[in-house]
């Protein structure tokens, strides 16, 4: 276990932000993350957060992944006064972070995302992982008295290629199977490897104009990837909450370049006020 105080961090609304669709609260009002093949409970009382994992694994892992070494209050405090709704949205959604949150598996958790909400991503998520994710040891992570449901990592690329477009039937993904197909074969082997490499390592511009390139990839969709993933933070995926708000509240368009360098940490804080507002979270 390893304790650590936090500012700027709120497992709920992380959960709730959209971004992410492996982690779930527990009865004991902890929340399970998994990510990858790797999995933590995570308890937050107040600022107190208690990881259970080990120290070398937070700072090998978990730091990165919760985005602990930016200073969000700095990127709150830097909105215009005068932009009231903004105001709003980023007091109402503190604590949300974005997630540096593994390509493969960002690539797929968007894919399913399309015309699709948070419930139904999640069960596709969970059934894909149970049939070809690897089991994983809960060691650790619950106590010995608790018997938890079996947890699985995320699939690789090579099991989806191996168990054919079949394999993804009755998993709930509809018409998105062929995009899940199409992307295990595009990440399968060295070449996969190789692209997904130059994803990670390339500017959002070039990043963009590779993921656009591949079947079942939008502008939203490949900046959902580039902002959840690849962590450029410039990226502003719009879809239909952002839209009205852009629409609504920014009719002559949203001020990018006094926030330019982190807007896409903005949209986030507009997407979660917007749907906390229609009470969807």
């Amino acid at each position: 276990m390893y304790e650590i105080v936090l500012q700027d961090f709120d497992m709920e609304k992380i959960m709730d932000s959209g971004q992410v669709f492996r982690i779930r609260k527990m009865e004991d009002a902890s929340f399970l993350t998994l990510a990858g093949h790797r999995a933590v409970r995570i308890r937050q009382e107040e600022n107190r957060i208690l990881f259970s994992c080990s120290r070398d694994e937070f700072l090998g892992f978990w730091q990165d992944y919760f985005d602990l070494s930016t200073d969000y209050a700095a990127i709150r405090r830097s909105v215009d006064p005068a932009d009231a709704y903004l105001n709003a949205a980023v007091s109402h959604g503190r604590g949300i972070r974005i997630l540096r949150q593994e390509l493969w598996e960002t690539i797929l958790s968007f894919l399913i995302s399309q015309n699709n909400n948070i419930s139904r991503i999640q069960n596709s998520l969970e059934a894909l992982c149970a049939r070809y994710g690897d089991k994983l040891d809960p060691e650790g992570i619950f106590p010995p008295s608790c018997t938890p449901a079996p947890l699985y990592a995320f699939p690789t690329p090579e099991a989806l290629c191996s168990a054919g477009p079949e394999g993804l039937q009755g998993l709930g993904l509809g018409y998105r199977d062929k995009y899940i197909w199409k992307m295990a074969q595009r990440c399968c082997g060295p070449s996969g490897k190789e692209w997904l490499g130059t994803l990670s390592s390339c500017g959002y511009e070039q990043a963009m104009d590779l993921l656009l390139r591949e079947y079942g990839i939008g502008r939203k969709v490949a900046d959902c990837i580039c902002l959840f993933s690849l962590h450029h933070v410039d990226a502003f995926p719009v879809d239909t909450h952002i839209r009205q708000i852009l629409d609504g509240h920014y009719p002559e368009g949203f001020p990018f370049s006094r926030y330019r360098g982190y807007a896409g940490i903005l949209q986030q804080y507009l997407f979660y006020y917007k749907r906390a507002a229609q009470g969807r979270v």
